[in-house]
């Protein structure tokens, strides 16, 4: 539970949230003018920003890849403590969230004129903010690629870059729909176990139905191990895995070290197709955690994992 725990402090799972859990219905649509930003939050809150934001802080990984993903790189003066994508934000000022606390006196020394939080951070943190004097929206978490091409466009419109995003956003569906036209030609639909936290080997962790990785190992061609769960996450027991028996395993904790010959080497797994085959592989999970534009990178990669016979 350990490494899973980390990954949740960092907000690394926030998109395996199923609808049902979301604390507030998704954002209504923003309107500006040449002058004026008006945004209804994840919060229901209207913002209203007098003129596009130049000093940006993002409280979490995803909304820094984004934001440089549409243009706002250079608007952007302060992180969280996990970004590290793309690799120039590791230059930037550091304003914490490791066990989700924040600094907030270094988020007030960067004068930024708007903060950008999601689902990972608490209304009590928003407040706090707040209370200095610093304007901060409140961005819903996407639980499927359209809501996340949503959020790219809200984070484009908040900051100036809505023509960007578009052009990305484009592309994206474009790449998404490419793969979807290769995995119609699939023959089958390999079994998948996608590991989080294998500290347990008798009971490691995994995303469960309706979850955004449960989504794209679908959109991917192949079918979750872990959707017999009834939580959106949870642990799989190795008697369950046993009978799944999946045909390829996916280490999204190879992060924190887990390698595929640790895996072959568990008292019992030897038992498992995948284990017997080989088909043991790292994974970055950034990719398919972190809502924004890599998710697609991290779909793509799937499928040339589960189907790489069309993909050759």
């Amino acid at each position: 539970m350990k490494k899973f725990t980390q990954i949740l402090a960092a907000g690394l799972l926030i998109i395996t949230l199923v609808a049902a859990c979301a604390p507030a219905a998704s954002p209504a649509p923003a309107a500006a003018t040449a002058a004026t930003i008006t945004f209804t939050d994840g919060l229901q809150r209207t913002i209203e920003l007098a003129q596009t934001p130049q000093r940006v802080v993002a409280l979490a990984p995803s909304l820094t890849e984004i934001l440089f993903a549409v243009g706002a790189g250079s608007q952007v003066v302060g992180c969280d403590t996990f970004a590290n994508y793309p690799e120039t934000v590791t230059n930037l000022p550091d304003i914490g969230g490791s066990n989700g606390d924040y600094n907030y006196e270094a988020i007030a020394a960067l004068k930024p004129d708007l903060v950008l939080a999601t689902e990972i951070n608490t209304v009590d943190q928003v407040d706090a903010i707040e209370k200095l004097g610093i304007q901060v929206a409140y961005l819903s978490n996407p639980v499927t690629l359209e809501d996340t091409y949503k959020l790219i466009s809200e984070v484009a419109l908040l900051t100036g870059h809505t023509a960007e995003a578009d052009t990305l956003n484009a592309s994206l569906q474009q790449r998404v729909a490419a793969v979807e036209q290769k995995i119609s030609q699939a023959a089958s639909k390999p079994m998948v176990f996608y590991e989080l936290d294998g500290s347990d080997p008798s009971k490691p962790w995994t995303p469960g139905p309706g979850t955004f990785m449960d989504q794209l190992i679908t959109l991917a061609g192949g079918a979750n191990a872990g959707a017999i769960m009834s939580d959106a996450w949870g642990q799989l027991s190795l008697e369950q895995l046993l009978l799944q028996n999946p045909s390829l395993i996916i280490l999204g904790d190879s992060i924190y070290g887990t390698k595929p010959t640790d895996v072959s080497a568990r008292a019992g797994w030897g038992d498992i197709q995948a284990v017997k085959d080989g088909k043991i592989y790292e994974f970055n999970d950034d990719l398919v955690s972190r809502p924004g534009p890599r998710n697609v990178d991290g779909l793509e990669q799937l499928a040339k994992l589960i189907h790489p016979e069309l993909f050759n």
